[in-house]
């Protein structure tokens, strides 16, 4: 099979692959979705039990508290009754400091009961509300499973035509290639990805030029050494820096082509300032030279005057 049918599979069945394991995370993060749901029904349910034992218990308080009441009031009554028969002062006064202390322990219970009494009313509307609250709870939860279990058959179903569309690409791929971008693929989502400029668009780094020029070639599947995807060659775009690969087999671009000519033209500069200033100092030199001549000349013709 020829390299570029291979990238051609290899990028249908990285659509495929993605969206298949995207399927499958949701499938098996679906049931976390609810998790929260039954934590707070579960808490209800707890509380619902805890608030029930107490309410049982106060029930009970009650109920003693009531029958303590009763044998109260009914013993001071009989006491207050007794109070006719009575014939000495110290029976009397007896009688009525028990029958005081009768009434101080009956304003007690009394007040306990009612003050658990309506515990008691508090604990039955709470209850009441929870159970409200968990039903409420329940019918929420179950609609929800519905809804979560609906969406799951549909990602099954949709998976179940992801895979036989990959089972129709994969029998022509190499099974250790396929294996590599399978794995890839669960990490970083594109399993195959475009050299453009010299630069692997997975991971955004620049290849060395020797690798960049046999993806170019595209006679080999191969995989960038820093982010493992399959590379494939891709013109540049228009607007996008074009790069060159020099015989020394390094990168080079636009700019460093017009460094290196404008590196020329100022070498150029550099030689022609070089030979004004040489000719300057010549001709310098060479004024000098007639001035020192004349000089001479003058001096010999002064000795043949004298």
């Amino acid at each position: 099979m020829e390299t570029t049918d291979i990238f051609e599979k290899l990028k249908s069945l990285q659509v495929i692959l993605a969206r298949k394991y995207e399927l499958e995370a949701k499938i098996d993060e679906a049931p976390k979705q609810l998790g929260t749901q039954d934590e707070f029904l579960a808490k209800l349910k707890k509380d619902f039990i805890a608030k029930n034992e107490e309410y049982e218990a106060v029930k009970e308080k009650v109920l003693q508290l009531k029958n303590e009441l009763d044998e109260v009031v009914k013993t001071r009554e009989e006491n207050e009754k007794s109070m006719d028969s009575i014939t000495s002062n110290r029976e009397f006064e007896a009688l009525e400091k028990q029958i005081d202390e009768l009434k101080n322990r009956e304003d007690s219970v009394r007040k306990e009961l009612q003050k658990e009494e309506k515990n008691l009313a508090d604990l039955n509307d709470l209850i009441k509300s929870t159970e409200t609250m968990i039903n409420s709870q329940e019918s929420d939860l179950n609609t929800s499973k519905g809804a979560l279990d609906e969406q799951i058959a549909a990602y099954k179903e949709e998976l179940e035509s992801l895979s036989a569309q990959e089972n129709e690409l994969k029998p022509d791929l190499d099974q250790e290639i396929l294996f590599k971008f399978e794995r890839i693929i669960r990490r970083n989502t594109d399993g195959i990805v475009a050299v453009k400029n010299g630069v692997c668009t997975g991971c955004h780094m620049i290849l060395p030029a020797q690798f960049a020029n046999e993806v170019h070639d595209g006679n080999s599947t191969l995989f960038c050494p820093y982010c493992s995807r399959i590379l494939f060659y891709e013109e540049a775009e228009d607007d996008s820096q074009e790069i060159y690969f020099n015989d020394a087999g390094s990168l080079s671009d636009d700019d460093d082509l017009f460094e290196d000519e404008d590196g020329e033209e100022d070498e150029d500069d550099d030689l022609n300032e070089s030979d004004d200033l040489s000719s300057d100092s010549f001709d310098d030199e060479s004024d000098n030279v007639d001035d020192d001549l004349s000089d001479e000349e003058d001096d010999s013709e002064s000795d043949s005057d004298n």
